[in-house]
């Protein structure tokens, strides 16, 4: 279909970084593939940062998403990981932009609520509540793949990225408009 939209949905990390892929074909979101990128094994934050750049340009040269949403850094007690942490997010986001595609950022706390209605659940509740939603027969080993595949439903979630969303007054008019929601 000419209105199918591709999301990458990616956890920015120094030592694991998770991305998820989803196919949207009308107002069904189905997955597409989910990983991680390890980096603890390379020495130096420059070239892990190198190939964080490398390994999402090559992400969106495989999947060609239409929107790339990421996960911000949240605000800890540790400076210098929140800066290594950052600077991964910036590289990041840079490959997506190299490669002309729209990025869009939300908190920790955005896509949990998003994807469990819940801003504080755990990394748990938010991978059982994807495998529910995707029917993923096994969950990764790791789940930064699923914060990845999180960060892309977010964005799905949001409504569409181009200010097509339609706000609802009630319940009645967004379960109107939205019936595949009720199950």
């Amino acid at each position: 279909m000419e209105n199918d939209r591709i999301i990458l949905g990616i956890d920015p990390g120094t030592n694991i970084m998770g991305y998820g892929v989803i196919c949207i074909a009308g107002k069904k979101a189905h997955l597409v593939q989910m990983g991680v990128i390890h980096l603890e094994k390379i020495d130096g934050h420059a070239l892990k940062l190198k190939k964080i750049f490398n390994r999402t340009i090559a992400l969106v040269d495989e999947y060609h998403p239409d929107e790339v949403s990421l996960e911000a850094p949240f605000f800890g007690k540790n400076v210098q990981s929140m800066l290594k942490l950052g600077r991964a997010q910036g590289v990041a986001m840079a490959a997506a932009l190299y490669r002309n595609v729209p990025i869009f950022e939300y908190t920790p706390k955005k896509i949990k609520k998003s994807i469990t209605g819940n801003g504080n659940a755990s990394k748990i509740q938010v991978a059982s509540m994807l495998k529910s939603l995707f029917e993923i027969k096994s969950m990764p080993k790791h789940l930064d793949a699923t914060d990845g595949l999180a960060a892309a439903t977010c964005h799905y979630f949001q409504g569409s990225t181009y200010g097509k969303s339609k706000k609802h007054s009630n319940w009645k008019s967004f379960i109107k408009d939205n019936p595949e929601k009720l199950k």
